[in-house]
């Protein structure tokens, strides 16, 4: 088949990659002319992803995929066309649609007769059936399910491991119509192969859900489901340091009944996904306290963390502190809704002045998201907040604490610490390094 893919980010490079390397033809669209001219060379425009520098510069090589700013002409000369363009949330946590209307448009200008359009963006229910397909028909002046067909099949991948992860979880699918849903299937058990799975009910592979509406929920109920667990996990944490219990202890043993999957409780929930689908969900049902009470819960930990800080060290006002990690997850170059940004503000709302460190960022690429760098040279901050789960943190030393002898270990991660640094987790108390019964790896975290 020829194939677009529309958005080359994170999630729809990786997958127009995919799709080339299962055999297809397949042609890139993306805004960003500098990231496309460095795709045609064959060079990620962004780093951390597994195999995809190698597999890129082959179905370069082989002539089977490409990259253009033209979505229209890309559109038109493709019989499928698969959309990955990032939807947000307005300052008022609603949807806000421009990016994916404004791709929907160029799609609309390019679409042909018999081509299949299918939207794995992670979107509000009804979003695919009530706005982007009506969109394309009046665009376009086609009809939707008897000219062109229109599907939702949302990925559900994870930064750093997609080509894995398009292996391992079953591909969900939604048509609008009867033939929407057949093509849809058609065309993804033709682009990808998965893993066997004993665990799963059916056979690992291409699901269909039935509807579009449903593919939409399924995506929205698995990525809420998570925020609500780990809001729980925080809320057992809270209580847990308020009465001296050590929460990971507690979480590892009530998981070993099958029946219990608490997650692990943390600093801050970031990233492109939990922070914002739970919105979604809310957004087609405001009326669920749970999930809004999950949400809340988990935007107020970073005030959390500063307050067990405050607590050890005395009022901030006037000292520097430091974060360790601008990242939302260890190991991944991403800020996305990362706990850094509401430590940092939390710190100036209390008179501190808020230091970043991160081995992924340069000082100048901190700055540009309006993070001051750490200089051992010139600062001297009174304590520590780890915010991301990076390798490099699993064991501190002076030279990078710069002085600091308190750390809040926001993610339980850290292993050891120098003599005499004080070390307070959120649910467990605290300890004094070089006490190196420290990190536990209990449940998922954000």
């Amino acid at each position: 088949m020829d194939v677009c893919v529309v958005a080359l980010g994170k999630i729809g490079l990786p997958l127009a990659v995919q799709f080339a390397r299962a055999g297809h033809r397949v042609i890139g669209a993306d805004i960003d002319a500098d990231a496309v001219a460095s795709i045609n060379a064959g060079i990620p425009p962004f780093p951390g992803e597994a195999h995809l520098d190698e597999y890129l510069a082959d179905v370069i090589a082989n002539g089977r995929f490409s990259a253009t700013t033209d979505t229209a002409a890309a559109v038109a000369s493709s019989s499928v066309v698969v959309l990955v363009v990032p939807l947000i949330v307005d300052a008022e946590a609603r949807p806000d649609y421009r990016a994916m209307d404004a791709a929907t448009a160029d799609v609309a200008r390019g679409l042909t007769p018999g081509t299949l359009v299918s939207y794995e963006t992670t979107i509000p229910v009804h979003t695919t059936r009530t706005r982007f397909a009506p969109a394309l028909a009046e665009a376009s002046g086609l009809v939707c399910g008897q000219d062109f067909f229109v599907c939702h099949s949302p990925e559900r991948v994870f930064s750093g491991r997609i080509f894995a992860d398009l292996r391992a979880y079953p591909k969900l699918v939604g048509g609008l119509d009867e033939e929407s849903t057949r093509r849809a299937v058609e065309f993804y058990e033709s682009a990808l192969t998965f893993d066997p799975r004993d665990d799963l009910s059916k056979p690992n592979g291409v699901w269909d859900l039935g509807s579009a509406e449903a593919a939409e929920l399924a995506k929205l109920a698995e990525t809420t489901y998570r925020d609500v667990n780990i809001g729980l996990a925080n809320q057992f944490a809270r209580f847990a340091d308020s009465v001296g219990i050590d929460i990971a202890a507690v979480i590892e043993a009530c998981n070993t009944q099958p029946y219990s999957h608490i997650h692990r409780p943390g600093v801050a929930v970031g990233g492109h996904c939990i922070p914002v689908y739970p919105r979604f969900y809310l957004f087609n049902d405001p009326a669920a306290s749970i999930v809004q009470a999950a949400r809340d819960t988990n935007l107020s930990m970073p005030a959390y963390a500063v307050d067990l800080l405050e607590a050890a060290h005395g009022d901030l006002a006037g000292h520097e502190v430091l974060i360790l990690g601008a990242a939302y997850r260890g190991g991944v170059q991403e800020t996305a809704f990362s706990g850094v940004f509401g430590l940092a503000d939390e710190l100036l709302s209390r008179g501190a002045r808020p230091l970043v460190h991160d081995p992924l960022y340069t000082a100048a690429e901190l700055s540009a998201h309006g993070l001051v760098s750490l200089d051992p040279d010139l600062h001297r901050p009174v304590g520590a907040i780890v915010q991301a789960d990076h390798d490099a943190y699993r064991h501190l030393d002076t030279e990078l604490l710069a002085g600091a002898s308190l750390v809040v270990d926001g993610r339980n991660w850290v292993q050891d610490l120098p003599a005499g640094v004080r070390r307070i987790t959120i649910g467990r108390g605290e300890r004094v390094g070089s006490d190196t019964n420290a990190a536990g790896s209990v449940g998922s975290t954000a």
